[in-house]
């Protein structure tokens, strides 16, 4: 008599180690993430001009304001509960939860107001590139759309996370005479949750992958999250590095 579960066993059979699929992912950002970006190097060896760093916050607050709707997304169609119980805390982490935490969102606020941006003019969007924009709607939409496991995957580019938070708290106060501290929480806050949702994350995927193919599905998450930080950095580089280039209706800087 045949046994339908030989197939499962098999796809079982091959899968990664838990150690393997650890390494698969790590293995992504030691060769994409964005701490590797031109660009990067630029902000934080203090090669950027004032107007250059005004773009890149204001491009970034994109990023930031779609985190919490990413998050929502995904636990939306979410049934498992505990899972949305250890979910919400990222939108609040964003959104913040009162007066006495204002939440990521606002804190990046305080950087852009620090960096001389009108607040309305940075909430709203309007100068930023359209490749920032379409980049972020780009992940927002793959979270809604892939499997819960893979959704949850391309989250973990937060093992790589605090160490590129380092190198922003240091090279730009060293660099930077129009930076203080103030306007580095955001960064500073990270440090402590960037590691609590990745180790969350990191073990959630471990569960869960329960194939070979679902489990290179997840490392292939973290590729293409990568590449949404990655291209963001590209568009910024080519509008406000490269002289000639900054597209119709985007953040003009004066210096």
């Amino acid at each position: 008599m045949s046994d339908r579960r030989t197939g499962e066993t098999a796809q079982r059979g091959d899968m990664w180690s838990a150690d393997e699929f650890e390494a698969a992912i790590r293995a992504v950002g030691a060769e994409r993430y964005h701490d590797k970006h031109p660009f990067h190097k630029l902000l934080h060896g203090g090669k950027l001009n004032k107007g250059q760093v005004q773009a890149w916050a204001l491009n970034r607050y994109c990023y930031q304001a779609a985190v919490p709707r990413k998050d929502a997304a995904l636990m939306a169609r979410c049934h498992d509960r505990e899972l949305r119980r250890e979910w919400m805390h990222r939108i609040l982490d964003h959104d913040g939860s009162g007066p006495e935490e204002p939440g990521g969102i606002e804190r990046w606020l305080v950087l852009t107001d620090g960096l001389g941006l009108d607040r309305d003019y940075v909430i709203s969007r309007k100068g930023a590139l359209a490749a920032t924009k379409f980049a972020v709607e780009a992940y927002v939409n793959f979270v809604r759309e892939q499997p819960l496991t893979i959704a949850v995957a391309s989250s973990l580019t937060e093992l790589f996370a605090p160490k590129i938070h380092r190198e922003r708290i240091s090279g730009m106060l060293e660099n930077y005479d129009f930076i203080d501290d103030k306007v580095m929480a955001y960064f500073r806050r990270r440090l402590d949750q960037a590691p609590r949702d990745a180790d969350f994350a990191l073990a959630y995927i471990k569960e869960h992958a329960r194939t070979r193919e679902e489990q290179e599905a997840c490392v292939d998450a973290v590729r293409f999250k990568c590449d949404v930080l990655w291209v963001q950095l590209d568009a910024l580089h080519h509008a406000y590095f490269e002289p000639g280039n900054i597209p119709p209706g985007a953040f003009r800087p004066e210096s």
